[in-house]
């Protein structure tokens, strides 16, 4: 199996966009920040970040990776999306297949898709993955609390969480708690694809 780290947020339309989100990513860490009264220490502390890598992505001067971003937005207590800029406000808000941003990928052909997200009063976000064989993905723990669910439409999913390995079929579902560390594998010999919706309760 082959262990794969996060990389640099991207997306599946165009490199060209990377700096548009970059710049987005700059302007919303420094408005949840102000609004949530945190300091860049703070903020740092809280999301287990360097204070030099804020600095930077404040600045716009770095293309941090997917998990950087998770563990920002999770200290805010803001979804990916927010962070990111999608357009928000609308009752009824659609996003259409070419804007659904890419944070995640590997050489072999495994990749992630934030599909959409919002605050419900915490972060919710839909995710879009496929994972080829003998590869996983990795995630460090979420905020307590916190509540993801994963449907398999094809392959079969080997989740792990807090040391425990369960197998999820096509067809199956699964709930868990996100507040430990958790992996998602593929152990078998064909792509394994799931839609998983992650629920972050907000920052209190």
């Amino acid at each position: 199996m082959t262990s794969v780290a996060p990389d640099a947020i991207c997306n599946g339309r165009d490199v060209a966009d990377l700096d548009l989100l970059t710049r987005s990513l700059a302007r919303n860490v420094r408005r949840w920040r102000t609004e949530r009264g945190f300091t860049l220490d703070t903020l740092a502390a809280r999301a287990g970040v360097s204070r030099g890598m804020l600095i930077q992505i404040e600045q716009a001067r770095t293309n941090p990776s997917i998990g950087t971003v998770v563990k920002i937005g999770d200290a805010l207590g803001i979804s990916v999306t927010t962070l990111l800029d999608y357009e928000q406000g609308p009752r009824v808000r659609v996003v259409p297949a070419d804007q659904a941003v890419r944070l995640w990928h590997t050489e072999g052909g495994s990749w992630n898709r934030l599909l959409a997200g919002t605050e419900a009063p915490g972060p919710l976000e839909l995710w879009d993955w496929n994972l080829m064989p003998g590869e996983h993905s990795s995630a460090d723990p979420h905020p307590s609390g916190t509540v993801e669910l994963v449907h398999v439409t094809s392959g079969e999913l080997t989740l792990e969480v807090d040391g425990v390995r369960h197998a999820v079929p096509a067809g199956a579902s699964a709930t868990f708690e996100a507040d430990t560390p958790h992996t998602y594998g593929n152990e078998g010999d064909v792509p394994m694809r799931m839609v998983m919706a992650v629920s972050v309760p907000p920052v209190r």
